[in-house]
């Protein structure tokens, strides 16, 4: 019965994104187009070289672009149109690598149609992105093998699975040890009524599917990742009064998070770590989450978990990593682990900066 359910509810969400949203500005609500910090340079100027039928079919809630990409090789699950995965082509470089895979045979086509478009473009000599239609939550049936990426990415598409354990499970198969899973995506501030979840436009808006935000930590640790490190988040507006009837009194969010794979050998207790610099975009400061913001040539005590990940990922390099004496374990004890308290902070801190709640240089 529940495979039955979760094939309509793939059917259905094909059918929405394939035939009845033409243009982002198709959507009823801004689950889908949230973003939470600005854009940087270099990604700006990498996304106004993507083609603009690409950016039209845009469908995400945020920026999945993580720091430290030269030579990575990176799976966008549930990659619509090819626009993350075209920018993240620049981003990567000619060695990385680029595979997005999609469940809609539409999105598929538009990604596919203009890969010589975006090579040329790029100057590429052979094309460093490839695009699969499949599930991601059977991503060996789209012949994807154990540790073989880098890095997964997801944006705004975990919702619409069914199976939310089983997407997690199958990125952390697919991920090399030290690997990142790096996704934005819609949550929830409560489990959600059984009249939401069978809602058809609420699934396709990417609320019907939004997880309760307490239920991805438990899911992580089940699945074997470190403790999830949110990153940002935003607030989503419905605005539609019959959506807004269904849904009641609860809330939703858009949040990015970052999962690592953190090998057992890299488990030595707490530390001291400096960073060394050398990231592109970041080399004076690192804002690896809301909790962990690493500037050049000073010493930050860190948590078991959070050495741990910067001891075993592609960051390694680029920290000096010393044994400390930080509280052991990760918890969210005096941690920003709830994406709505974040929400709540960040607001806070608008007025306080400048009244109008913009801040500009003479702040």
């Amino acid at each position: 019965m529940a495979a039955t359910c979760g094939e309509q509810i793939h059917r259905e969400v094909q059918d929405y994104y394939g035939k009845e949203l033409q243009k982002t500005e198709d959507l009823k609500t801004n689950a889908c187009i949230t973003s939470s910090k600005p854009v940087p340079k270099a990604v700006r100027n990498a996304l106004e070289r993507v083609h603009e039928e690409v950016v039209a079919k845009y469908y995400g809630c945020g920026l999945v672009v993580p720091e430290c990409l030269a030579s990575c090789w990176i799976l966008d699950l549930g990659s619509g149109s090819g626009r993350d995965c075209y920018l993240l082509s620049q981003l990567v470089g000619e060695q990385g690598h680029v595979t997005g895979i999609d469940m809609t045979e539409g999105q598929v086509e538009v990604a596919k149609k203009h890969i010589a478009y975006h090579m040329e473009k790029f100057g590429y000599q052979k094309p460093n992105v490839e695009f699969l239609q499949g599930y991601m939550e059977k991503l060996g049936d789209a012949g994807l093998a154990d540790n073989s990426y880098d890095i997964v990415i997801s944006n705004c598409v975990i919702n619409l699975a069914p199976d939310k354990r089983a997407v997690l499970q199958e990125a952390y198969r697919v991920l090399k040890p030290g690997g990142e899973m790096y996704f934005s995506d819609v949550y929830a501030s409560q489990r959600l009524s059984e009249t939401t979840r069978k809602h058809r436009v609420l699934w396709g808006e990417c609320l019907a599917g939004a997880l309760y935000w307490k239920d991805l930590y438990r899911i992580a640790d089940e699945v074997g990742f470190s403790p999830p490190c949110l990153v940002t988040a935003s607030s989503i507006s419905i605005g539609d009064k019959e959506l807004e009837s269904i849904v009641g009194d609860c809330r939703f969010v858009s949040a990015t998070f970052r999962l690592f794979k953190v090998p057992g050998s890299s488990r030595a207790g707490p530390g001291q770590v400096t960073y060394n610099g050398g990231i592109v975009g970041h080399e004076r400061e690192l804002v690896f989450d809301a909790n962990f913001t690493f500037k050049k040539g000073e010493v930050v005590d860190v948590d078991a978990e959070m050495a741990a990940i910067l001891r075993s990922s592609r960051f390694a390099e680029k920290f000096l990593i010393q044994p400390g004496a930080a509280p052991q374990g990760c918890s969210c004890k005096g941690k920003i682990c709830d994406p709505f308290q974040l929400l709540e902070q960040l607001a806070a801190l608008r007025p306080a900066c400048c009244p109008g709640g913009s801040c500009g240089p003479s702040c």
